[in-house]
């Protein structure tokens, strides 16, 4: 599934192409997606302009204005296996092509999504002000996540450090992959309980969280199954990952075998002696 670093690396790849661009329609396909596509998205879209590409979580976010004032937002989500592309408007059809937004100058930007978990929400709201978006967390690349963040909103906590670090209402984006390879960084029990950690070690963790989605997007992502990004091109984060689906694996740090075991619902990998 396309987490936070995937979305980045996509919105990185079609905002050059999208901004400024005016839409001259759209060709809903298959609107059988999270929720449906409206039945009317050509003709809404028509002759707006896209003024910016954004992200919030794992949401990519292209206003669209008329005459230069705001009009609307679409509202796009990856799914488990969705992906997003720039091509000519002449490329071939692939059987899971479900919608194209039509440029102006020829292009199209084309949604892909075997399994049709993805979103492409219409709002003439303000978009943070979406039910989607209105109650996530801070950003984890912003400066709003810091250790003492964590640490205050992690008193009286009996859930994993985990789980409280994937609730998106705490901070967005950090999914499973990149919940690990932080809490390994950091040194911190993926089970322990999230209002029994210090400070300290959670100042560690907003630094650890960082810069594994940092290197995560300067990688491309991580593929581990689906996800190519908006060239069709591999991420390769997956050859840094230091816990993540390595059990049985050496640790790292201390060469123990590394464990795992389901937390949150999710496979968790950690170093039983590096992670207390």
């Amino acid at each position: 599934m396309p987490e936070l670093p995937e979305v980045e690396v996509t919105r990185r790849g079609i905002a050059p192409h999208l901004e400024g661009r005016q839409l001259r329609g759209a060709v809903v396909r298959e609107g059988r997606l999270r929720w449906p596509v409206p039945a009317d998205l050509d003709a809404r879209v028509r002759g707006l302009t896209v003024s910016s590409v954004t992200r919030r979580g794992k949401y990519l976010v292209l206003d669209l204005a008329r005459g230069g004032r705001p009009a609307a937002a679409l509202l796009i989500h990856l799914g488990m296996s969705g992906s997003l592309r720039v091509v000519p408007r002449e490329t071939p059809l692939h059987r899971h092509d479900h919608l194209d937004l039509l440029l102006a100058d020829g292009g199209v930007l084309r949604l892909r999504d075997p399994r049709r978990f993805g979103a492409v929400l219409w709002t003439e709201e303000e978009p943070a002000a979406h039910p989607r978006l209105a109650d996530l967390g801070p950003e984890p690349l912003g400066p709003e996540l810091t250790g003492d963040y964590l640490y205050a909103r992690s008193r009286g906590r009996t859930a994993t450090v985990k789980a409280f670090l994937m609730d998106a209402s705490v901070v967005v984006g950090v999914g499973n992959i990149y919940a690990s390879e932080a809490l390994f960084r950091a040194g911190i029990h993926p089970g322990r309980a999230a209002g029994r950690i210090g400070r300290e070690r959670y100042r560690r963790l907003a630094e650890a969280v960082r810069a594994v989605l940092e290197a995560a997007i300067a990688a491309g992502g991580t593929t581990l199954r689906d996800f190519t990004d908006s060239a069709g091109a591999p991420g390769y984060f997956r050859q840094q990952l230091a816990v993540y689906g390595h059990e049985g694996a050496p640790c790292p740090g201390c060469g123990h075998p590394l464990r795992r075991s389901v937390i949150a619902q999710r496979s968790s990998f950690y170093c039983g002696r590096c992670q207390t």
